[in-house]
């Protein structure tokens, strides 16, 4: 199917594939993951306090706007080309002139993976912290489109052997992207308020840049329109001294604030269909 769909972007107009999609994929899809919709109805109900119906409506346009993204990440992999204008590219360009590596922080909010087509280092391999349950095509083709960019991909194990992997990148001076949105294998987490309630965030990247001393960026990629995005590339500095934990707690705090903040300006573009505020 992945292939079939690539093949039909090469010659047909995405904004097709996207009404298609609004029409006859997403209301049905929402039909049958009520599990989902009824967490992202709850999202916009209790985080951004929205009467019933905005968030119903807004509940429609999250799931238009995740289909999107989808037909994107495919479009891309067909040859469509985007316009993409990028915000603070020189703090990365700095970093990666730098001989110690540095970690780069992501979310799943926008579309991510055009950054690694576009923030892209001469001197220095970026390595991609990636879900280790995709698709063998979606591997395949992001590696095809990556192999010019120098980018190698990690995928997350449950044993966690990916750390060895992402330790070594961080060693050598190379760049490491990671999520940092969610809690994935070790369950240590800080708890952190977002959005008008606390809600768990992953220990392992800050603590991580906190044993190393290395910088942090934070990047999201957000769409605005049917085929342009915004790269916002935001510099992460421990602003405390002390242990490791209080430090990496530090770093985390800020990554939150600069979360919400994107949250804030694009909320049809969170993607994470689970209760982030569970206990």
């Amino acid at each position: 199917m992945h292939k079939w769909l690539i093949r039909f972007l090469k010659v047909i107009n995405m904004r097709l594939l996207y009404l298609f999609a609004f029409v006859f994929i997403v209301p049905p899809t929402m039909i049958v993951n009520s599990k989902a919709r009824k967490v992202i109805y709850r999202f916009y109900r209790k985080r951004f306090g929205y009467g019933r119906f905005k968030s119903c409506w807004m509940t429609y346009k999250n799931h238009c706007a995740f289909s999107q993204v989808v037909i994107d990440k495919f479009a891309m992999y067909a040859g469509k080309k985007f316009k993409i204008a990028i915000d603070g590219y020189d703090q990365f360009l700095l970093l990666s002139e730098q001989i110690s590596g540095f970690v780069q922080l992501s979310s799943h909010i926008g579309n991510y993976e055009i950054a690694g087509y576009s923030l892209v280092a001469k001197t220095k391999r970026f390595n991609a912290l990636v879900f280790g349950g995709e698709k063998e095509s979606v591997m395949a083709n992001r590696s095809r489109m990556f192999k010019d960019n120098n980018i190698r991909m990690i995928p997350m194990m449950a044993d966690m052997s990916h750390l060895f992997v992402i330790d070594q990148a961080l060693s050598d001076g190379e760049i490491l992207s990671m999520p940092a949105d969610r809690v994935f294998g070790s369950q240590k987490s800080f708890s952190i308020d977002f959005l008008g309630a606390k809600a768990k965030f992953p220990q392992g990247p800050f603590l991580l840049a906190a044993m190393r001393n290395v910088p942090m960026l934070f990047v999201s990629v957000m769409k605005t329109a049917a085929t342009k995005y915004y790269i916002s590339v935001r510099r992460i500095e421990c602003k405390v001294t002390g242990s490791t934990r209080i430090k990496a707690e530090n770093l985390a705090g800020q990554y939150v604030s600069l979360l919400e903040e994107t949250v804030r300006k694009h909320p049809a573009q969170w993607y994470n269909y689970f209760d982030f505020w569970a206990n």
